[in-house]
């Protein structure tokens, strides 16, 4: 990680823009003229050939004709004229260099060897490069404009970084168009040289910053990135959209796991380890902006709500319990204050209906009593317009209840062109302020979101936390012999002696080639038994009829195993069959069917999923995704983040399961995958759960030798 000369980048002394044009349809134009435009107060230094000035500002002919080194460049001309630019601009000083042009990586083989050779000019002068493919950059404060931007933002205390160009034109459009304010807006285009994870690093440095956005197609340092990214949410907001989401954009794989730890899912779990709060559209993003941006701080999920109109907080309710939140009990002491300055027929309970006349001074008295009220994480405040009360004085009460600092209030004035002076009052005021008690309560929902965020993003995990059973050793010599004989896959009994080395118990299990085998080893492993089975083709025993339950004799295991051999030959002929698999039958009352699985996943490094197992559980989707290392604070918070959660817990006249032992088995999961650089892929399905403890049934462990030997680093 690097931010080495990005002074020169965003806040230079001078700037050179490398085919700047009289024509005023040509990239190079535009930028002089939003140069001139911002008013940059440092020299100005078009280069082209064969014009006297742009934008009335004095021309060079070429780079080694500039008066002056320039601290930053700008480069809009032809792809395959931009390395011995570089080159020439290294030899001069230059410090900084902006590639607007394309035709680059994103065009293929040639592309790519032409960004080759400009990075390899780049280097030896430690010279950096925003770009190629890019829309440029503005940075307000500094006066610096160097984009083709059709607008010009005001400076404030937003950053905004994407790779799109498109993207930065339309947060800036909007920005400007609700006089927002922005510290810095990037487009990164490429990201050949600098990308998301310095971008970070510097924003983190800004004290013009006080929030940031971030839009992300895709990353390529990860680590890079979570380190600046986890640095940076301790100090500011900074939330994200991703695009590119889509299951089509999933990772193919031969596991449960890889079908349900998808890109989508695991970029989601680094963003919310990080820290940051993901968003799933452009309009989220700014609302997000505005809400976190505002100064509101909570401490809880439980909600107040104080509005002038029933229907209202009856709607704010019914969307407050979909969002997860709750509302709060308000204690006797308050309801009594509020008995004393409310009308005789407000509600008495929450939501705080103050009656269709209140004015800002019963708005004032209630959200100050409401407030008081230690019960309350955050209060909401609701206005409809009324004929006895005037929207703007009441939106003042707020601000002023608000004050200056950090405070717990959101407002939603319903309503049209009656209201909108009053959220332009709030807006002001820096409440956060929305159109309806659905986006109120969204509002919310992120405030939450984000502070559940930090917490996790200020946990540090490490091997203590898991226990001295694991034998990380043991597990690697099973895997290695795995690789030795060209096995992707371990087999059962293997799979059972990786788990043991890490404390995880697993049922007994025997391999068998054929049907008499399988009758023998029940016999020899006491009846009744499970026999499934064996080949390295068959993902899914159950779907081949692969998988048979509580065989109670030699002679019922023989059958079993004959009808398996006649399905498979049917259903799946190619399949190579290598025998069965025979295992004692587990007797486990009150259990519940989990899966713990992990895979490596190519940019973030090992990837953990747990979640309700069983044969249904890509239809089911039932699964949380955390990135490891974890503790047992970050290992609980994931199994919560499942619907059967609530079931675990225990359920009607059916007991809760032993959480202790899950939590531990589940970390001890998460260091096994951490350790073991050899495991590219484990399902263990199903993992049964009661009051006394786990038991695996079924592993599947998938081996491979990683490109650099070692362990697998995790993205954190």
């Amino acid at each position: 990680m690097s931010i080495r000369n990005f002074d020169a980048l965003f806040r230079p002394s001078s700037v050179a823009v490398i085919g700047a044009s009289r024509d005023p349809a040509k990239i190079g134009n535009i930028v002089v003229r939003n140069l001139v435009r911002a008013g940059f107060p440092g020299p100005v230094l078009p280069v082209n050939p064969r014009a006297v000035a742009v934008h009335g500002v004095l021309a060079y002919p070429s780079v080694d004709a500039l008066p002056m080194t320039p601290d930053l460049a700008v480069i809009a001309t032809p792809a395959p004229t931009v390395p011995e630019l570089i080159e020439a601009l290294g030899r001069r000083g230059t410090r900084a260099v902006l590639v607007l042009s394309a035709g680059f990586a994103e065009t293929g083989p040639e592309g790519r060897e032409l960004q080759k050779r400009m990075l390899e000019a780049a280097r030896p002068h430690l010279l950096r490069i925003v770009g190629p493919n890019t829309i440029g950059f503005t940075a307000p404060h500094a006066k610096l404009d160097v984009s083709f931007l059709h607008v010009a933002p005001p400076a404030g205390g937003l950053a905004f970084v994407t790779q799109s160009g498109g993207v930065v034109s339309a947060v800036v459009d909007w920005a400007c168009g609700r006089g927002i304010g922005l510290s810095l807006a990037v487009g990164l285009g490429d990201m050949a040289d600098v990308d998301f994870g310095d971008m970070l690093q510097w924003l983190a440095l800004d004290p013009k910053t006080r929030a940031v956005l971030l839009h992300v197609e895709g990353l390529t340092n990860v680590r890079k990135f979570m380190s600046a990214a986890r640095a940076l949410a301790r100090t500011r907001p900074v939330i994200v959209v991703k695009g590119g989401r889509s299951p089509e954009g999933a990772r193919a794989a031969g596991s449960h796991t890889g079908a349900l730890a998808g890109e989508a899912e695991v970029y989601a779990a680094a963003f919310e380890r990080a820290g940051l709060l993901q968003v799933f559209d452009l309009a989220e993003l700014f609302t997000a902006s505005a809400t976190l941006g505002s100064g509101t701080r909570i401490a809880g999920s439980r909600l107040a709500i104080v509005t002038n109109a029933g229907g209202l907080g009856v709607l704010a309710a019914d969307a407050l319990a979909e969002a997860g939140g709750e509302l709060a009990a308000l204690s006797p002491g308050t309801l009594q204050r509020l008995d004393a300055i409310l009308p005789p027929t407000w509600s008495r309970t929450n939501p705080v209906d103050v009656i269709g006349d209140a004015d800002d001074r019963r708005y004032r008295a209630a959200l100050e009593a409401v407030l008081a009220d230690p019960a309350a994480d955050a209060v909401l405040v609701l206005y409809a317009p009324s004929a006895r009360s005037d929207p703007q004085a009441c939106a003042r009460a707020v601000v002023d209840v608000a004050g200056s600092g950090p405070h717990r209030l959101l407002a939603a004035w319903v309503g049209g062109a009656t209201v909108e002076p009053a959220r332009r009052t709030l807006a002001e005021g820096r409440v956060a302020s929305f159109a309806t008690p659905r986006e109120a309560v969204c509002g919310f929902s992120y405030l939450l979101r984000h502070r559940r965020n930090q917490e996790a993003l200020l946990r540090v995990p490490s091997t203590a936390d898991t226990d001295e059973r694991c034998e990380p050793e043991r597990a690697r010599r099973v895997l290695e012999r795995a690789l030795a004989e060209g096995r992707a896959w371990v087999d059962p009994t293997e799979a059972r002696e990786v788990l043991e080395a890490y404390g995880l118990p697993m049922a007994r299990t025997v391999r068998a080639t054929d049907p008499e085998e399988a009758a023998r080893a029940a016999r020899l492993m006491g009846l009744p038994v499970a026999l499934k089975i064996l080949s390295p083709d068959i993902l899914h025993k159950s779907d081949v009829g692969g998988v048979e339950l509580g065989l109670e004799g030699e002679a019922e295991v023989r059958r079993a195993a004959a009808r398996m051999l006649a399905n498979v030959r049917s259903l799946k002929p190619e399949a190579r069959i290598e025998g069965f698999v025979v295992q004692e039958m587990v007797r486990m009352p009150d259990s519940y069917e989990l899966l713990f699985g992990a895979r490596t996943d190519p940019l973030f490094g090992p990837v953990l999923v747990f979640g309700a197992g069983g044969i249904a559980v890509e239809a089911l989707r039932d699964t949380a995704i955390a990135l490891p290392p974890l503790d047992r604070e970050l290992a609980l918070a994931t199994i919560r983040r499942t619907r059967i959660w609530r079931l675990l817990q225990g359920w009607r006249n059916r007991p809760g399961v032993n959480l202790g032992a899950l939590v531990r088995a589940f970390l001890r999961f998460s260091r096994l995958v951490v350790d073991q650089d050899l495991v590219q892929e484990v399902d263990l399905n199903p993992v049964l759960a009661n009051p006394h403890g786990i038991m695996v049934l079924d592993a599947r462990i998938h081996v491979a030798r990683p490109a650099v030997p070692g362990t697998a680093p995790p993205a954190i």
